[in-house]
């Protein structure tokens, strides 16, 4: 995505003078994965921690949400919210009605086991030196990716899209490879800052067909 103070385009006939519906559609076109659910980041009051749940359509309400007693997972009133345009302009502005603080992430996994894109994650020390590293290899192989600072300053997520729909397995064996090929060009060095690649899986648990 290109920077908010920056006038370059960032895609065909893209910039940041482009109305809210062709931005919310380039990024749509981009982080592709579940729209039947997507995730919503939460903080703990109590002990601060940070993760990301299902958005819910029943989360909270009187006599159906029985939160805290029983756990999301496992409440049969559960009401997953579909990922639409206005969902994508909450998250795109930081806020949704009322002001309230809206972040949300993507499942990427598609329901045949197929995804739109591959993340890396590097979030420890010497994450710079080591998504350099990394995006040099990507680009030995002309291979396009986008670096992303983590929200907390502290780390970055390397993206590589595709074209069409691809083998979740089949993503994630790219990805090893690629973070091998590195490791090898710089074996004094290593990927200490290496944490995980998304999609985390290479296909979804026998019988489940929900979060």
């Amino acid at each position: 995505m290109e920077d908010p103070g920056s006038s370059q385009s960032v895609g065909p006939g893209i910039n940041q003078d482009s109305p809210p519906a062709v931005k919310i559609g380039l990024f749509r076109s981009l982080f592709r994965g579940r729209t039947d659910v997507y995730p919503v980041r939460f903080q703990s009051r109590k002990t601060g921690k940070v993760g990301y749940s299902p958005a819910c359509a029943n989360e909270w309400v009187r006599g159906i949400c029985e939160k805290p007693r029983i756990k999301c997972a496992d409440c049969p009133s559960r009401c997953f919210l579909p990922v639409t345009d206005e969902v994508i302009r909450w998250h795109l502005t930081g806020q949704k009605e009322a002001k309230q603080e809206l972040v949300i992430g993507v499942y990427p996994m598609l329901q045949d086991e197929t995804c739109y894109f591959l993340a890396i994650d590097f979030d420890r020390e010497n994450w710079q030196a080591d998504t350099t590293a990394f995006l040099d290899t990507c680009r030995r192989f002309d291979l396009p990716a986008a670096l992303e600072r983590s929200r907390s300053g502290n780390g970055g997520h390397v993206w590589v899209f595709f074209e069409q729909a691809t083998p979740a397995g089949l993503a994630r064996k790219l990805g090893s490879y690629l973070l091998t090929e590195t490791m090898e060009r710089r074996p004094e060095l290593g990927l200490g800052s290496y944490d995980r690649l998304f999609p985390n899986q290479d296909t979804l648990p026998k019988g489940v067909s929900e979060i």
